[in-house]
């Protein structure tokens, strides 16, 4: 940890724009900065630094979920220990700028009630992290000081146990509860109208709970004893937040479009900041294209998890294309865009939302269409973009761009309503082993009325159909919440990974006729399932033309190891060993 120190240290109060000198460095490893934290700007500026360093517009390849031009070790099991790794440093470095508002902060003259505000965001910001942290490798050091000098012996603490990080994330969120602004009354400038609020934290313990809450229930932690605990925290946490006044966005196209920069998207309880103008070293522009279509692509086997119009899976539906001959028929679609006769292949309207089809009906669209990216119409197996279904949901399309120089500055929800409510679903079913009409019908059924699915999700429904209702609700939360960076942590908290993971990853139907180069066919064959869904003699999947995007024999899944990271190798040697790596992983 000691590599990180001097960052941890240096970057805590730094007010992005040209403020360097507000700090007096000294010879050695002290740091004093006495004439810092007297007024409520020097705050505000130091605790810019924690909105600056929240991760960007990307996307996560880590499950079964979204693919990438090449594979992702973590998803395919190659991953080896580290000898450094980001993933430990970024959030130890983003812990120690908190420690150190919270520390320097708390004895600041300024008004109590105005210098808690501030703290309060630093409280918020260090839970985050810690469970970054958590979910990553279980059992972090937990580290609530600076430090003055580098032989600090807390710089070598071992690994405190997950539970003890875990109620500190909660008292650190209960202290921004009673401290921070309602969402109500945040400014509406381009970054403060994203500041944390009272939601945020609220927000946070429903995630830190369902999280936790089910991971030490399914991991079988300390025997679960824990696991209710974390589910009522959650659901005590979406109550609170419930009252504060959020609601989906009516337009599910338009959840992440330029429109959530206003404070009228009452959707987002938490999110970063883009902003064209104000702070703008702080809230620099992305690229609008985000990469979503460009460089990653949704798998096949997520795909299938969207329900059909009558409400039932895959392997239950009658309405399921027999043999498909189109890419479009994954969506009930045939080739030139128009339904397929008799509602056959139709399905819950946010897949249509969330992929792009060919002749897709936005293709043109002033605001998202394909075409005006300069891409050109859309073709499948495109050799500039992974073999998959090129993702819709959440494409910006270059009238949303903000400025000029390919920029655009739509802000990154991290937190939305519609998880909340899906999260609310399931700590509930997960504490009490059921979910009332009632509950369902303020939630699932909540998030599909508004894309137009009126199939309800009812416990008549589920026995009527030989159906599960815990896995009707992940499923539920799977199709809502897709490409928005959280399956991996659902597999994980779920102990499925090992059983979605170590799979084949497949992609569409390719046929040479819908290729833009029909020529393509000829390369991409070895990849393609034959007349009774085979390749090479063996079975991959249900439908002939079927591309296989990874096939399952070079992907691998360790559950005795794989469901925590390995700890860098640096770490464990500058703490004098006192940490311990993670079981397989080397050194047990």
């Amino acid at each position: 940890m000691k590599k990180i120190l001097y960052i941890g240290i240096l970057s805590c109060t730094m007010v992005l724009s040209g403020c360097d000198d507000l700090l007096d460095v000294k010879p050695g490893s002290e740091l004093t900065d006495d004439n810092f934290w007297r007024s409520e700007a020097d705050f505000k500026g130091a605790c810019n630094r924690l909105y600056y360093d929240l991760d960007g517009w990307s996307n996560d390849t880590r499950a079964d979920e979204f693919v990438a031009a090449s594979a992702n070790s973590t998803s395919n099991g190659t991953r080896t220990v580290p000898g450094t790794s980001s993933d430990w440093t970024d959030p130890y470095d983003r812990i120690f700028t908190a420690n150190n508002i919270i520390e320097k902060g708390s004895a600041s003259p300024l008004v109590e009630n105005i210098r808690n505000r501030w703290i309060a965001e630093a409280y918020f910001f260090r839970a985050y992290q810690y469970f970054t942290l958590i979910k990553r490798y279980g059992d972090v050091p937990l580290i609530l000081k600076t430090f003055a000098s580098v032989y600090d012996p807390e710089l070598k603490k071992e690994r405190t146990p997950r539970e003890e990080v875990i109620q500190q994330c909660y008292k650190d969120l209960e202290f921004a509860i009673q401290n921070l602004p309602k969402r109500t009354q945040l400014p509406t400038g381009e970054l403060d109208r994203r500041r944390v609020s009272v939601s945020s934290a609220l927000g946070m313990i429903v995630r830190i709970g369902l999280y936790e809450g089910t991971f030490q229930k399914y991991h079988n932690v300390n025997n679960g004893a824990n696991a209710n605990g974390h589910f009522d925290k959650a659901i005590a946490a979406f109550e609170l937040l419930k009252a504060e006044g959020h609601d989906l966005y009516p337009n599910f196209n338009e959840v992440f479009s330029y429109k959530n920069e206003a404070n009228t998207n009452l959707e987002i309880v938490f999110g970063k900041a883009y902003g064209e103008n104000d702070f703008s070293t702080v809230t620099t522009g992305h690229t609008y294209t985000r990469n979503l279509e460009g460089s990653n692509a949704l798998t096949r086997n997520v795909i299938d998890m969207f329900l059909y119009a009558d409400g039932l899976p895959i392997d239950k539906t009658t309405l399921k294309v027999p043999v498909e001959t189109s890419y479009n028929n994954v969506v009930g679609l045939d080739q030139s865009g128009s339904s397929l006769p008799n509602g056959i292949g139709q399905r819950d309207p946010r897949l249509l939302k969330t992929i792009w089809t060919i002749n897709d009906p936005l293709e043109n669209d002033a605001f998202m269409g394909w075409s005006i990216t300069g891409k050109g119409k859309y073709y499948p197996f495109d050799s500039q973009r992974p073999k998959g279904y090129p993702c819709k949901k959440g494409f910006f399309g270059s009238l949303w761009e903000k400025s000029v120089g390919n920029r655009d500055f739509t802000d990154k929800i991290i937190i939305r309503y519609a998880e909340m409510l899906i999260s609310y679903a399931e700590a509930l079913y997960e504490r009490n082993g059921s979910i009332t009409d009632a509950q369902l019908e303020a939630t699932v059924n909540k998030l599909r009325l508004r894309v137009g699915f009126n199939v309800k999700l009812t416990n008549a429904f589920v026995n009527a159909n030989g159906l599960n209702m815990l896995d009707e609700i992940r499923r539920e939360r799977t199709v809502e919440l897709m490409t928005e960076g959280l399956r991996y942590d659902d597999l994980i908290r779920w102990k499925t990974a090992e059983k979605a993971l170590p799979t084949d990853l497949v992609g569409p139907i390719c046929l040479a006729g819908e290729l833009q180069n029909p020529s393509l066919i000829n390369t991409l064959a070895p990849r393609i399932t034959d007349a009774s869904g085979k390749v090479n003699g063996v079975f991959v999947y249900g439908q002939a033309n079927t591309y296989v995007i990874e096939f399952k024999n070079t992907r691998s899944f360790n559950p005795q190891r794989d469901y925590l990271y390995p700890i860098p190798t640096f770490e464990i040697a500058q703490s004098d060993f006192n940490i311990k790596q993670n079981p397989g992983w080397g050194e047990d």
